[in-house]
């Protein structure tokens, strides 16, 4: 086979992002380069591996059975460190991270769970920590992976020089409404509610706005939250609706949904991206990082969604 193995890793992160921008920011390159090798893998193989659509790009068939080799590929190379790992020293070690509410609980508690079991060596500090203050503390050295959020749809900078970011899930935005409103069936039945803001510079915030200019105008806001519980909590006595995403409402957290709340999925809502940022330099990061971030992939793969 003439393929370079090397180009099914654009391949497969254009499917994963849904389109060739997506596949750039997801590398850490620019999309002509994506554009580039995607050219040259359907060069290489003699088939067309996307449709290319105004709309923008979709998996041919054989674009689709080259991506499942791309993923089979990536889960060998996955189990391939962690045999690699097992032949030397245990890895052993203090990882410190800091994640935000649904992160450590979808996530990180898990993980630290697992590890307690399997590697007792690694000892795993877990920190409740707003994004600002987490970045500011892996940029000092306290922190060794911080979680991020961001909306799926919206532009985002790229990870700093010296870090780099694992992608782990990606969920889509669920709409709560009050239980005494009509459950919505497109989101133009929405378009007049009030919507409770959540608060600036959050992915939630950047979602919404994406929304409201996707129903050609400024959607209606009132109140200010962070927490999602608190969303919740406005939305059961009536306050507004809200736009929040899966692992807040599903799963092991939809026991903790009030009465009085309907959670619905909506097209054209979109989704959330939870990623894993950490140091990326000659020393970094650390064996006992990458295991726990190996982990961390293992537990997001494990979530699915209604």
């Amino acid at each position: 086979m003439a393929t370079d193995p090397r180009r099914l890793a654009f391949l497969l992160a254009v499917h994963r992002g849904g389109g060739v921008l997506a596949a750039a920011d997801l590398l850490g390159v620019t999309p002509s380069a994506v554009s580039q090798q995607i050219q040259r893998l359907e060069a290489e193989e003699g088939v067309l591996v996307l449709d290319r659509g105004p709309r923008g790009v979709t998996l041919t068939p054989a674009g689709r059975v080259l991506a499942d080799v791309a993923e089979r590929i990536e889960t060998e190379l996955v189990e391939a460190r962690k045999e690699l790992a097992a032949l030397g020293d245990e890895v052993a070690g203090r990882v410190a991270v800091g994640a935000f509410q649904s992160a450590i609980r979808a996530v990180v508690a898990p993980v630290a769970a697992r590890l307690a079991e399997t590697s007792p060596g690694i000892d795993l500090d877990v920190q409740e920590r707003e994004p600002a203050e987490a970045l500011r503390l892996l940029r000092a050295g306290e922190l060794d992976v911080v979680l991020l959020e961001r909306d799926f749809e919206a532009a985002e900078a790229p990870a700093p020089r010296g870090t780099h970011e694992v992608v782990l899930l990606e969920e889509p935005w669920r709409l709560v409404v009050p239980a005494s409103m009509p459950t919505p069936a497109r989101l133009d039945d929405v378009r007049d509610a009030v919507w409770l803001g959540p608060q600036p510079d959050t992915a939630a915030a950047r979602a919404l706005r994406r929304l409201s200019q996707g129903l050609g105008g400024t959607l209606r806001t009132q109140h200010l939250y962070y927490d999602f519980d608190v969303a919740l909590s406005l939305v059961a006595v009536g306050l507004g609706v809200a736009m929040l995403p899966a692992l807040a409402v599903e799963g092991g957290a939809s026991d903790e949904v009030p009465d009085g709340v309907t959670v619905v999925g909506l097209p054209g809502l979109g989704s959330r991206r939870l990623v894993a940022r950490h140091r990326a330099t000659r020393h970094e990061p650390r064996p006992v990082v990458s295991a726990v971030l190996d982990e961390m992939v293992d537990a997001a793969a494990e979530i699915s969604f209604a």
